[in-house]
């Protein structure tokens, strides 16, 4: 799918998503035979012509101003990560040179010296298609401990954020209310998805999630655009149980971000994640070296005086 479609498809669903009633938009009791509003009706909030916004929807009309769009984002009631989003899809669908595969993610040394310094912290590094390019002791053990813990060492074989929420039976179990984790990973897949129009790797993953996950596709046609930054989870643990945890992105700038799961001081969740800290550390502390035998004792000589 090229850029003027993913625009005009996003504009077609968030018009069908969007009610009269939430538009404020007057029926006067006629019964209506699309969902949600009409094109001439979403012109007129936005305050272009009908002629005009049907181009835009249809992939004929590249050039719209970002007033236009921004005047278009408040007529569909989009929020901010929504918007920006918008804008990225008006920028992927203009013509353009022949675009750059993006260079390949690494983590930086800066990075891994703040990985470590979150050593009491679940923490896990990712890349904008969600591979797992690091992760912390404590990070593996709360969202992967079923996986080899050198697997984001080897670019073949890095988990996948996105994978093992839809594919994956352990994660799957992990999340009290998996429907709310599900939608968040989408909603960023979206989002990443309009910025970077040309990586064939991240329209692969997309593909590949479509077919082997009913669910994810099923999302994925709802066009819903959500930056993953700060959310609440309730996790259930096979180890040590039950807790809720804070998952907040660390922005760094381009490049990967990291993912670090926080709980409330005082807490019982606070308790839980010490008893993993602890139950991790045990199964990965080194052996004590084994203390030397002590040498066998002598029998006395004794020298007679004769």
């Amino acid at each position: 799918m090229n850029g003027k479609s993913r625009l005009g498809e996003f504009l077609r669903t968030r018009r069908s998503q969007l009610s009269p009633d939430e538009a404020e938009v007057p029926t006067y009791g006629e019964r209506r035979r699309v969902p949600g509003l009409r094109r001439e009706e979403l012109a007129l909030l936005a305050g272009v012509s009908a002629s005009y916004y049907a181009r835009l929807e249809q992939g004929h009309s590249m050039n719209a101003s970002p007033e236009v769009l921004d005047a278009i984002a408040r007529a569909l009631r989009l929020d901010e990560s929504e918007r920006l989003h918008l804008l990225d899809l008006a920028r992927s669908a203009k013509p353009r040179g022949r675009g750059r595969r993006p260079a390949p993610e690494r983590v930086t040394e800066a990075t891994g010296q703040l990985l470590d310094t979150l050593a009491d912290v679940p923490a896990i590094v990712v890349g904008r298609r969600s591979d797992v390019l690091a992760w912390n002791r404590l990070g593996h053990a709360l969202f992967a401990g079923h996986l080899d813990p050198g697997a984001p060492d080897l670019p073949g074989q890095r988990p996948n954020m996105a994978r093992l929420v839809f594919l994956d039976a352990h994660t799957r179990e992990l999340y009290a209310h998996w429907p709310s984790k599900a939608r968040a990973v989408v909603g960023n897949l979206r989002m990443v998805a309009g910025q970077y129009p040309e990586d064939s790797a991240l329209h692969a993953l997309v593909g590949e999630l479509s077919a082997k996950s009913e669910e994810f596709a099923t999302m994925w046609a709802d066009h819903r655009v959500k930056a993953c930054s700060v959310a609440d989870y309730e996790m259930r643990h096979p180890l040590v149980g039950t807790l809720t945890v804070t998952q907040q992105t660390l922005n760094l700038g381009p490049g990967p971000n990291i993912v670090v799961a926080t709980t409330k001081a005082g807490s019982p969740s606070r308790t839980t994640l010490a008893l993993l800290a602890q139950a991790t550390a045990e199964v990965t502390a080194p052996a004590a070296p084994a203390t030397p035998a002590a040498a066998p004792s002598q029998p006395e000589t004794h020298v007679s005086d004769s």
